[in-house]
This record gives structure tokens, sequence and C-alpha cells, in this order.
């Protein structure tokens, strides 16, 4: 599927999620393409996954997201687990997660992988994820609430309909499918909070999206991560190229 005619159509992310899902997932194995850690959170071991749902314009890991069919190797949750710990313990981090694309387009392999942290207890798992699975089926919720070591953050993805297909190209009735994974996970008493794409926003639209998320529940407001685009020369190249 390519970007230009994903975005004159406003396509399905969870069609384009399957499509995907095809040529990364094998199995309880998942495609990956680095393993290594970061500063943020304070010091975080990270697996960089293939395969995304959305095609944000602003995306630091489009060659991964893009060339999904070639790109990266299979690891199995255990791999993925054992690499993370060791890089975390190296480096003395508290923080682990899987991040670069979409990690709930491989479900059961990211249970398995959450499995293991939570039989192990001393990190804190940080699920990255744009919610639209979790949004289109609250049982994702409930999967998750069975671990105690997650954390998610759900990257909004501009403030309203709007935005978010300007962005992404997809169509804008899923932007409420972000918004519907807030709920679920709180429904589901799974510790979460929104980060909101800002770089493209005008302060009204902020304040309607703030507006919105109290609706749902206070918290999302209170602890409300404001999310900037970082201007790598390739993530200026692509801005440039969707005007």
């Amino acid at each position: 599927m390519s970007t230009h005619s994903d975005a004159r159509q406003g396509y399905d992310p969870l069609k384009l999620g399957e499509a995907v899902q095809a040529h990364v997932v094998r199995g309880d194995e998942r495609k990956y393409y680095r393993f290594r850690g970061g500063k943020w959170y304070g010091g975080i071991a990270t697996a960089y996954c293939v395969g995304c749902n959305l095609r944000c314009v602003f995306c630091w890991g489009w060659k991964a997201r893009d060339n999904f069919k070639t790109y990266g190797d299979y690891y199995g949750p255990e791999d993925v687990y054992r690499r993370l710990v060791g890089i975390a313990s190296r480096k003395n981090y508290r923080y682990v997660r899987v991040s670069g694309n979409e990690p709930t387009l491989a479900w059961s392999h990211l249970l398995k992988i959450l499995e293991y942290f939570d039989q192990d207890g001393r990190f804190r798992f940080i699920l990255e994820t744009n919610g639209i699975v979790i949004g289109a089926d609250k049982s994702k919720a409930r999967d998750l609430s069975k671990f105690g070591v997650i954390h998610v953050r759900v990257s909004l993805k501009g403030t309203n309909e709007e935005e978010f297909q300007m962005l992404t190209g997809a169509g804008g009735e899923f932007f409420s499918y972000q918004l519907k994974a807030l709920e679920n996970l709180l429904n589901y008493g799974v510790r979460v909070h929104p980060a909101v794409m800002f770089s493209f926003s005008s302060d009204k639209n902020v304040e309607e999206l703030k507006n919105r998320l109290a609706n749902i529940d206070k918290r999302l407001v209170e602890e409300f991560e404001e999310e900037y685009v970082f201007l790598y020369p390739h993530v200026v190249a692509q801005l440039e190229k969707s005007g």
C-alpha cells in the first residue's frame, strides 16, 4: 500500500494492520530491527519492532514501517525479554519497552513478553501505542489488566479528527478509537496516560481535546504529556514531501 493512495482514500488502520501482520508476525515471533538503551524515562531498554497500522507524516521510524516486508529479523518473546533484561541490567535501568513501530500488531507475542516481565518483577514495562487496536477491541485492555508491571502510553495523533487525518492519512473517524483505548484501559484498571502530538495544533484545539479527555476521566488531563516532532533530517524530508 502506498502512502499517497492511502492518504487520498482515508485508509482503515485496522485493515492496514492486518496486511502488515502477514509480513511481520510468524507464530509467536515478530520482526525487530534494533535493541538498545536510551535516555527516555530516565533510562530505558528498547526493542524496536517492525510494522505499523498508521502512516504518520512525522514518523522517525518510517524506514522500518514502510519496508516491513524486508526489514528486520524474527525474534521470539523469550529472546526479546532476555535482550531487554541484558541491556537494562548492564545499564541499571528500571524501564523496558517495545517501540519503533506499533507493538500491538503482534498481540500474542506481546502478551508473552509481558508474562516474562511480570514473573521477573524487576522492571516497569512501558507500552507505547497509538491505541487503535485497543480502542477497537476492549478485550485487549482486559488482557493487559492481568499484568502488574505495565504502564500504557497512548500517543494521540493530533487533537481531533481533522488533524488525525491530516497527520496520518487514515480516516478521521479512527481518532475516536484512540480516545476509546484510553477509556477501555481505565475501565480495566490499567495505568495509562495520553501523549499528544502538539506540533501541528492550535491552542483552541488543544483545549477542546482536554475537554474531551476530561469527559472520559479527569486524570487524563492531569497526566497529559505534550509531544513534539523531532526534526531529524529524514523527518523534515517526509514533512516537506507531505506539504
